[in-house]
């Protein structure tokens, strides 16, 4: 049992851009496939028990049922002995060039197999985000025309997210198959809207509304009418919705909620949108995530792009943590918190849209695996907090086992008791 969970990631995203001529693979641009074993060691020298981390998925799955299981083999054994828990990232931004893209129909059933096959192969690892940022991936593949089918309209945007979310769901079920204590972490961007003048206040509530959607049909919440004739007007059928509000399995859920400098929004009367900077701030927009969905929350990612100015990226670090003490002493049950990603990154200033091999100075480490100061903060961060958060939560705790006590007795008996109560769920559902 963990009360609380200390993270970093490797930075995995894998979108097409160019109309799908050319592959974005972050893990190449940034080393790991020279550094992993490395990386990994820095991972276990920061004290972090906990690690976001995915296969490229454009390497791994190579057909229906088909795939070269080589690196994960190497690397997820390499995570096994050293005793680090990893929060598996199955689908960051892209898919394999013979799936297509997002508007695929057969993409969320395809998915689900490539899940169930990679729990039945890893059945030690127990942690899942199934989809990253599902919100964020419609949004930049079918709504801005950025990355994978670049497309500029609703109903492409309506699709690409569904999908997505369908796609999530499925594998969910397909692990839980598998691993039947296993738990989501979902990892989805924390939004808000601020109208600039009253102009501009139907567009800041409308869109104020739409940052919730893939998390309303992910868990099973019912969206507002605006919203639900939206999806309809925009080629969601009923019987796709009514999907979503009959699979609900928030009861395996953690609420990842992700806060960057960009989250904010200042809108115009036009409905255009710039970015705001920090207003509100993580713990008052986490705050309205989970009055909406009450489950438990983990902080999956921040960090700060800095210029050569690292104080900033420690200060941040600083009013990160700061908001996620206040959310916990105000009761929110917040399980964990993460800076993205443990190195630097390349080509994120344009929103990786662009092929131009330009470092982003955000990671705990440079590319040449040496600690940035926000690294150093963040380690004495951990080692300062770890055992007061531990003996501060007894009654809060995250039912993880760790890799290394997966035969003890305990963790059979927990096993055994989740699959009871998923043959419960199950059951539950089928008389409803």
């Amino acid at each position: 049992m963990f009360t609380f969970a200390f993270a970093t990631g490797i930075e995995n995203s894998h979108p097409t851009i160019d109309g799908g001529r050319k592959r974005v693979d972050e893990l190449d641009k940034c080393g790991f496939y020279q550094h992993w074993r490395t990386d990994f060691a820095l991972v276990k020298d920061m004290g972090l028990d906990f690690l976001r981390f995915g296969p490229p998925i454009h390497r791994t799955w190579l057909g229906d049922g088909r795939y070269d299981w080589e690196l994960a083999d190497l690397t997820f054994g390499q995570l096994r002995a050293q005793n680090t828990v990893p929060i598996v990232d199955l689908c960051h931004f892209g898919v394999p060039d013979w799936v297509g893209n997002f508007q695929n129909p057969d993409f969320p059933a395809l998915f689900a197999r490539y899940a169930r096959d990679f729990a039945e192969r890893f059945g030690w690892i127990q942690l899942y985000t199934p989809v990253n940022e599902m919100f964020v991936c419609a949004s930049f593949s079918a709504r801005h025309g950025w990355w994978n089918e670049q497309l500029r309209d609703e109903r492409a945007f309506v699709t690409a997210l569904k999908h997505l979310v369908k796609a999530n769901v499925l594998a969910m079920e397909a692990i839980l198959e598998v691993r039947p204590d296993a738990l989501f972490i979902q990892s989805e961007s924390s939004e808000y809207f601020h109208p600039e003048s009253p102009a501009a206040l139907p567009w800041s509530d409308r869109y104020n509304a739409e940052r919730f959607l893939s998390l309303d049909l992910n868990y099973g919440r019912s969206v507002n009418a605006q919203t639900y004739t939206h999806l309809l007007d925009h080629g969601m059928t009923t019987g796709e919705y009514r999907f979503f509000m009959e699979n609900d399995l928030r009861n395996h859920c953690v609420m990842g909620n992700d806060y960057y400098s960009t989250n904010e929004h200042w809108v115009a009367a036009d409905g255009s949108v710039r970015t705001a900077g920090e207003v509100f701030g993580y713990s008052e927009i986490t705050r309205e995530y989970f009055d909406r969905y009450r489950l438990p929350v983990m902080h999956t990612e921040t960090n700060l792009r800095t210029e050569g100015d690292e104080p900033a990226a420690v200060l941040w670090l600083h009013r990160q943590w700061a908001n996620v003490l206040r959310l916990r002493r105000a009761g929110i049950p917040v399980l964990g918190f993460t800076w993205y990603s443990l190195t630097d990154q390349v080509d994120w200033d344009s929103a990786l849209t662009l092929d131009r091999g330009r470092v982003n100075r955000l990671g705990l480490f440079d590319l040449d695996r040496r600690p940035r100061q926000v690294g150093v903060a963040f380690k004495a961060l951990v080692q300062e907090w770890k055992g007061l958060l531990a003996q501060q939560s007894a009654c809060l705790t995250l039912p993880v086992i760790m890799p290394h006590d997966e035969k003890r007795p305990a963790a059979e008996a927990q096993g055994r008791k989740a699959r009871q109560v998923l043959e419960a769920e199950v059951t539950e559902r089928g008389a409803a």
